[in-house]
């Protein structure tokens, strides 16, 4: 009898058929069509206008931080074949100098990575974990609750600047010179008003970012290993996070140069004193009123562009699949 089965047709199957290739046709035509595009000779002249223009002031204030000082303030940096001369004093004075009018820049560094490294890693860890559950799990108001999350974006962070450094006033500044008070180890000034603020500011933003990327892990997996017993724990660390990891990292890169490349929100929560105070404010002294220490002004400016510089190069494969995922879809 098994010989003698027929398959019957399903009703719409060839229909279902027929759309789905139209579907991946279109798709795969649109991506050509992008990738022409983006491939042309015009297209190609245009992005070398538009990073050599970028680049142009970047490598002027790289020729200017090695020439002497007389030399920087009667002539210009392109005028560096005519005028030669280069000196490693600019970068002895504000790294390395004892002087008390020296920028002493090396405290301020530290400051800078103390303060940038877990404002970049708070917002990310919680930002990911929150955009998973609006993604994957079902509870009561998740929508209304990620409106809310979306809406906050439109809030100026300039607005929320005096009622959260009331509210830390309030609470937080007590608190931590209760615990010096207890163990005195502990220094009453600490970072963590940074931290706390750099994380709410950067957590509406991230979340969609990331709640974006991880609604478009294929359903079919995550069913696939609930089926199998894993929790929703196991899923996130060992599903969610591996696919998201490209979106994850172009957040933490954005997150960090943000943070790196802050003055407002550092100045107004660490206090402004030399223990805490980040690169940035020590940047803002030196420029002064009129900018009368140029030469010391670029290279303190160049050393404050390497670490996000080397950041970017790090994390740069992870950053550009983070951009490009997802464009081939639609």
């Amino acid at each position: 009898m098994s010989d003698n089965i027929v398959d019957l047709p399903v009703p719409g199957a060839e229909k279902r058929s027929r759309n789905t290739g139209y579907e991946l046709a279109a798709s795969d035509s649109k991506t050509k069509r992008v990738k022409r595009r983006l491939t042309s000779r015009t297209a190609t002249v245009i992005a070398l206008i538009i990073a050599v223009v970028w680049t142009i002031p970047t490598f002027g204030l790289f020729i200017s931080s090695f020439r002497p000082e007389e030399e920087i303030k009667t002539t210009g940096w392109w005028t560096i074949l005519q005028n030669p001369g280069f000196t490693l004093d600019n970068y002895k004075e504000v790294l390395f100098s004892s002087s008390a009018s020296a920028p002493q820049l090396g405290q301020y560094f530290v400051n800078s990575l103390a303060i940038t490294i877990p404002a970049t890693i708070f917002p990310l860890v919680l930002a990911t974990m929150a955009a998973y559950a609006f993604a994957w799990m079902r509870f009561k108001w998740s929508g209304a609750l990620f409106v809310l999350i979306f809406a906050l974006q439109v809030v100026p962070l300039q607005m929320a600047l005096i009622p959260l450094l009331q509210m830390f006033s309030a609470f937080l500044l007590p608190a931590q010179e209760q615990l010096h008070d207890l163990v005195p180890i502990i220094p009453a000034e600490t970072y963590a008003p940074v931290w706390i603020a750099h994380t709410i500011f950067a957590l509406p933003l991230a979340i969609f970012l990331l709640h974006n990327f991880m609604s478009e892990i294929p359903g079919e997996l995550i069913e696939a290993a609930r089926v199998d017993g894993a929790s929703h724990g196991q899923i996130f660390f060992r599903i969610a996070i591996p696919l998201a990891l490209p979106a994850i990292a172009s957040v933490a890169i954005f997150q960090f140069i943000w943070v790196w490349n802050d003055l407002l929100v550092a100045l107004i929560f660490s206090g402004g004193t030399p223990d805490v105070a980040p690169l940035t404010q020590r940047l803002a002294e030196m420029t002064g009123s009129r900018g009368q220490e140029w030469q010391r002004l670029t290279a303190a400016a160049f050393v404050s562009m390497v670490i996000p510089l080397l950041v970017f190069l790090g994390l740069q494969r992870y950053f550009v699949r983070g951009l490009l995922a997802g464009s081939s879809k639609g």
